[in-house]
């Protein structure tokens, strides 16, 4: 049996800030790990994190959909832990961003789901300081 993560942010930033901070590998690298991303459909890419006693700190995709700036989806993981993130953006009339996550697939290994989500939830809180948010 497998878990569903899914998670809302709200960003005072525009969409188009929004999208490259999830796109571009610069930035990426800024609030997330290393990485050789590019947002193309097809694309192979890692995530490289500091490795540890449990861990060889790669994470491996690959980009599912593009639907610039409102839907960006990849597969990634490391050894049988393989899910699908999705992240949703929706602009609002004020200007700023709505951003949803769906990450799917996350196995009920004991700590996965608790792991995603404090992962991901970290990781956009990070974002969140780099944009002055």
């Amino acid at each position: 049996m497998m878990a569903d993560l899914a998670l809302d942010f709200q960003f005072t930033s525009s969409i188009e800030t929004i999208w490259n901070s999830l796109t571009d590998s610069d930035m990426l690298e800024k609030w997330m790990w290393k990485n050789d991303f590019k947002p193309v459909v097809g694309h192979t890419f890692q995530f490289r994190a500091e490795p540890n006693e449990w861990w060889d700190g790669i994470v491996n995709g690959e980009v599912l959909e593009v639907d610039e700036p409102h839907k960006l989806s990849y597969r990634w993981g490391t050894g049988s832990e393989v899910h699908t993130v999705t992240w949703t953006l929706t602009k609002a009339e004020d200007g700023s961003t709505h951003l949803h996550l769906d990450q799917t697939g996350i196995s009920e290994h004991p700590g996965a789901f608790e792991g995603a989500k404090y992962g991901q939830t970290e990781a956009v809180g990070k974002l969140k300081k780099l944009l002055g948010e």
